[in-house]
């Protein structure tokens, strides 16, 4: 598959064709995600809309509950008292991920630059009192720490690179969340450093998503390098028939984290991808293999439970969003009529983990 690379200049958007070149032939090159996050907003349309106030900065420890508190080393058996208890500490966080990424989707469905703005200034609020940088943290904390910096900062890319330019004339906020993200960024990877390499599962591929955003945001070759390097290792565990084996581990949810593995290594792929690294091949194309195994399982869980021994938990297959790694993944390879249909038949896939609007990305 060959793709069009576009590079920020001085003159514009300039288009360099040629991505599945190695990265080292464009050095000096601007990181720059996908075509899909140039998306210009439309003219205006609708009311002038009043931006709420942002949600309270969490600057706390990141010391939370998992909801699989209690359970055995399979982390598959839910405890409702702790969810509940996770759902309540981590409210604020979840609601500036959820919030920005739809003030983004608005702006760019409204052409409201209003939205936009409403955008920049809950992350500036959180930005001004360096939010979610705590060292005290245990595993659940420093989860949240990734998953928030991967949510905001893949809807800033889609801010910072629209060809709508909505963040001409917010160069001191713009600053101040950028510096922002650059500390979390490295925190984020200081934090997943320390786990382990034969502990590092999907959260890791998690973090790497996280900083591959931010990477591209701050333009940041040592960050980009690190998210590559993770998603290697993550990739290397493949196996032939196309399953994870610390994600097998997970016994009655092991199809359900095999599912959640994939859509943060299909965008890091992608936007490797942009950059002109081409990690396809990588294990004898087992991204692949772990998209057709997942797709598969998903349509005869049967396959899982035989594999593990355990019948499937579904229940967080049903949740919207879910499977927004086949917008990347279509884009990455040539879908078969089935995966296509079967892609159709669940758009628009949307996750606020992923820059919201996957299928605006790269269907639109």
């Amino acid at each position: 598959m060959i793709c069009t690379r576009m590079a920020l200049t001085g003159l514009g958007l300039l288009l360099v064709a040629g991505c599945s070149k190695p990265l080292e032939d464009n050095a000096g090159a601007r990181l720059v995600p996908p075509s899909g996050f140039y998306l210009a907003a439309p003219p205006p349309t609708g009311k002038k809309p009043a931006c709420a106030g942002a949600p309270g900065p969490y600057t706390g420890d990141l010391q939370f509950p998992s909801k699989y508190e209690g359970s055995d080393s399979a982390r598959d058996k839910l405890n409702p008292q702790a969810a509940a208890r996770y759902k309540r500490l981590t409210g604020e966080v979840r609601a500036l991920e959820s919030g920005v990424n739809k003030l983004v989707g608005k702006y760019l469905e409204d052409g409201r630059q209003e939205y936009a703005d409403c955008a920049l200034a809950w992350l500036n609020t959180w930005a001004e009192t360096d939010a979610l940088l705590s060292r005290n943290y245990n595993h659940t904390g420093k989860s949240v720490r990734k998953w928030a910096l991967g949510s905001l900062s893949s809807a800033y890319l889609r801010l910072q690179f629209s060809r709508s330019a909505p963040l001409r004339g917010h160069e001191a906020e713009t600053r101040a969340i950028e510096q922002w993200f650059a500390r979390l960024a490295d925190q984020v990877v200081q934090d997943w450093n320390e786990q382990p390499r034969e502990r590092r599962n999907n959260h890791q591929y998690w973090a790497a998503w996280a900083v591959m955003a931010s990477a591209v945001v701050l333009d940041r070759q040592d960050l980009f390098d690190w998210a590559i390097e993770q998603y290697r290792h993550g990739v290397e565990q493949v196996d032939v028939e196309g399953y994870l084996p610390l994600e097998l581990s997970r016994h009655t949810r092991a199809l359900a984290y095999h599912n959640y593995s994939l859509g943060p290594l299909m965008m890091i792929s992608a936007f490797a991808q942009a950059n002109g690294v081409d990690l396809r091949g990588d294990n004898g194309g087992a991204l692949q293999r772990l998209a057709r195994r997942v797709e598969t399982g998903v349509h005869n869980p049967r396959l899982f439970q035989a594999r593990t021994g355990y019948p499937q938990e579904l229940e967080d297959l049903q949740e919207d969003g879910k499977f927004a790694w086949l917008e990347p993944y279509c884009t990455l390879y040539r879908c078969s009529a089935e995966t296509d249909a079967w892609r159709r038949s669940l758009e628009p896939l949307e996750t606020y983990r992923l820059g919201g609007n996957v299928t605006q990305l790269f269907n639109p």
